[in-house]
């Protein structure tokens, strides 16, 4: 049957065989490519045209001969098999046409298409049958009336398959279509959920430094804007939607406290505890940051004394657990308020984390009523496939 659409320039399937010499004289093994069978279209067309044809002469042509119709039977059955062939090839033309109109006007259109068919094909049938297997005589009735059924039943069978094949394969590129579509629309929300932050902390950092030239503190202005490039040329070359190791996400925060120290001085103290084993894990880049941002802002910023933030990651099983907690005021909670209000930082945080592993992460919160509030994230341990233990 036809296969609607251009044919894709593609390598045919090549069968195995033994191995052979090249030019230089040495052994290489020929390999089996490959190949989906519908990938090439047309191919895929003459392949089955040909194979369906072939296989209704050969039928028809083993009934006859096991019924001892003679030679002139072949020679009918072929003019019948090149008949069919042939108008098969003229409905194909056709229905590639009629696919892309209105459904009322392929269906009507391709019914009385059949039927035409059907009619020219029983005249030839008539007719050959008549000049070589019994000479003179002229279907009457019931069996003209049966030899146009049994063409009509054959043609609807093959504009079915025709019909069938092609709507499937159109199904299969609309799922792909759609396939493409929503991974550029997660490739996007990711991207816009990771910009969301760069703005946001600039913001802060920025009109510290506008404090520090307003009083006249150039030396730690300079020193801040050192530590701000370099935090930027660090998290810029990751791409928005990529994913970097807990060590490099480690890194980066490091290099943004040292941009807040500058700040809060002794006021802010970090701590990092990590496993070794979950340094080569896998996350979202810039996952954490925002975390240990809000810590400053509504733990280390609101007390005199400061507070502690502790960014903690340990291997569990075949999971990684990351927890960021602070001493702050938590029983008072004012970090999920101003969250649930910003649209940045925990808000942030779970839709990259839904966009990136779906239902499979954990997202918690944590206040206590003595101080301090905690995050904690669960996610799938993943390492790149290169460095997969052996």
């Amino acid at each position: 049957m036809a296969l609607r659409g251009p044919a894709v320039s593609t390598s045919a399937v090549q069968s195995a065989a033994p191995a052979g010499r090249d030019a230089v004289g040495s052994w290489k093994p020929f390999r089996l490519q490959q190949q989906p069978f519908f990938d090439d279209k047309n191919r895929a067309f003459w392949i089955l045209q040909s194979v369906g044809w072939g296989g209704y002469f050969f039928l028809r042509s083993l009934s006859g001969i096991a019924n001892n119709f003679g030679f002139n039977l072949i020679i009918h059955i072929a003019l019948l098999t090149a008949t069919g062939y042939s108008l098969t090839l003229l409905m194909a033309a056709m229905f590639r046409r009629l696919i892309k109109m209105r459904p009322v006007m392929t269906w009507v259109s391709s019914i009385l298409l059949v039927l035409i068919a059907s009619t020219a094909f029983s005249a030839i049938e008539v007719w050959s049958h008549a000049t070589f297997i019994k000479p003179g005589l002229r279907p009457e009735g019931l069996q003209f009336f049966g030899s146009i059924i049994l063409t009509v039943s054959l043609l609807v069978a093959w504009s079915a398959l025709y019909y069938g094949i092609n709507y499937y394969l159109l199904l299969e590129e609309q799922s792909d279509r759609l396939l493409r579509i929503e991974g550029q629309a997660s490739a996007a929300q990711l991207a816009m959920l990771r910009y969301q932050l760069n703005p946001h902390f600039l913001f802060n950092t920025l009109n510290s430094i506008s404090t520090l030239v307003l009083l006249k503190q150039t030396e730690r202005a300079n020193a801040m804007l050192s530590r701000l490039s370099s935090f930027l040329r660090y998290t810029l070359v990751n791409e928005p939607t990529g994913t970097v190791t807990v060590a490099q996400e480690v890194e980066t925060l490091k290099l943004y406290l040292e941009i807040e120290k500058m700040r809060f001085e002794d006021r802010l103290r970090p701590r990092f505890d990590l496993e070794e084993s979950v340094c080569r894990a896998r996350l979202p880049s810039l996952l954490l940051q925002p975390l240990v941002e809000n810590a400053i802002k509504y733990a280390v910023t609101p007390q005199e004394e400061g507070a502690d933030i502790e960014i903690a990651a340990r291997r569990v099983g075949d999971r990684v657990v990351i927890t960021v907690r602070d001493t702050g005021p938590g029983a008072e909670d004012h970090w999920v308020k101003a969250q649930e209000s910003t649209g940045v930082g925990l808000a942030n945080i779970r839709d990259r984390l839904g966009q990136a592993y779906g239902p499979d992460h954990r997202f918690e919160t944590e206040s206590n009523r003595n101080g301090g509030f905690g995050v904690t994230i669960e996610i799938p341990f993943q390492i790149e496939p290169a460095e997969e233990p052996k």
